[in-house]
């Protein structure tokens, strides 16, 4: 039992009219166990807030969805984060995501490797360290996910096109760290205030002044969670939209494909970036672009975030990568593309268990860019 009172009044859970709507906009909801009306109702209506049973707590993304469909401005998401940072107190949490907090705390990234394993996508580019990047220069940080092998030619293709533009950037190599969302959203709070205070000093003391963020778990997190007013930080998208803008990055070679965007929760819901990603993708020569019916605020997520990407659900149907791919199937689509590390590798995987390996491709914008230079 979770003794919840002092949460559920702090996040004003007791406004909730039990409307509904969070939970049918749910993107779990019939897949899971997971109903956030009823968990609000069985906190708020005890005297003792005891929730009765805390599995599906771990089904949650934190797409935010829940949050956007409240009519009382609430948010439900952070309730969740909140409660499963009680389970964790109570040691009620299960081993993979211990190994992903376990792994941050020694080694710097939720896959527990090795730091030197970060740079290995760098690999023949001649990329330059932030400390010997000119005064101007933006800080380009990776992302946990480069670990991922598949993820490196997506590292490559950013800091290719950001060097086709003669942008001025560097990174931080193997002093980079988590930055902490996925450890936040898991509701590890405190190993989450030790990462921000941590890379927060590594960004004052290398001089940091703009930041060019690979994932939009890292841009939501370091722009809205650490709160450092002297900082400019951006996702990627953002910053290349704007460098198409000003002539800076000329594309020639045309790819001749029917392409839709899967915009990313953490992009999207909860920042509001929707236009950039298209306004690329409609740039590229030879790119026939349509949209999902499932797009912008009312996109499907993908299933990663909120620390999914080391959990295992309650729900044994489909998965919601899966249901994305059938839709990019029923429609023809040639390339799903996407923005975000997480989406590209769930995507990927759920091309390969719907069986449309052969159909269709999943890329990251990035690499379109870089392949239409």
């Amino acid at each position: 039992m979770i003794q919840a009172k002092e949460l559920t009044e702090n996040l004003d859970m007791f406004g909730c009219m039990q409307c509904g709507k969070c939970s049918a906009g749910c993107p779990e909801s019939g897949k899971t166990d997971l109903n956030i009306r009823r968990i609000i109702r069985e906190l708020t209506a005890s005297s003792l807030c005891e929730l009765k049973k805390t599995d599906p707590l771990w089904d949650c993304t934190s797409c935010s969805n829940c949050s956007l469909r409240c009519p009382r401005s609430l948010e439900p998401h952070e309730l969740v984060i909140g409660l499963r940072g009680l389970l964790i107190e109570e040691g009620e949490i299960p081993p993979t995501a211990r190994d992903a907090l376990e792994g941050v705390f020694k080694h710097g990234n939720p896959w527990g490797r090795v730091r030197q394993k970060r740079v290995e996508w760098t690999e023949g580019l001649g990329i330059k360290n932030f400390s010997d990047a000119g005064e101007n220069a933006a800080l380009y940080y990776t992302c946990c996910a480069v670990y991922d092998p598949r993820i490196h030619n997506t590292a490559r293709s950013i800091a290719i096109v950001l060097g086709a533009a003669s942008d001025d950037f560097g990174i931080l190599g193997v002093e980079e760290s988590c930055c902490g969302s996925e450890m936040r959203r898991m509701g590890e709070a405190g190993l989450f205030e030790m990462i921000v205070e941590d890379n927060a000093k590594l960004f004052q003391d290398s001089g940091v002044k703009r930041i060019i963020a690979a994932s939009p778990h890292c841009y939501d997190a370091i722009k809205n969670q650490y709160k450092i007013k002297d900082i400019a930080v951006r996702h990627y998208t953002q910053h290349m939209e704007e460098l198409l803008n000003e002539g800076k990055i000329k594309l020639t070679k045309s790819l001749g494909k029917t392409v839709a965007y899967h915009d990313p929760c953490y992009l999207g819901k909860q920042n509001n970036v929707y236009d950039e990603p298209r306004e690329i993708l409609k740039a590229i020569p030879g790119i026939n672009y349509i949209d999902f019916d499932r797009c912008r605020e009312k996109s499907l997520c993908c299933g990663g975030g909120g620390g999914r990407m080391w959990l295992e659900g309650t729900g044994t149907g489909e998965r919601l990568a899966q249901t994305r791919v059938k839709e990019a199937a029923e429609m023809d689509i040639d390339i799903i593309a996407t923005a975000c590390p997480f989406c590209l590798l769930t995507l990927e995987d759920a091309v390969k268990t719907t069986g449309f390996e052969e159909k269709i491709l999943i890329k990251d914008i990035s690499e379109l860019i870089a392949e239409a230079l």
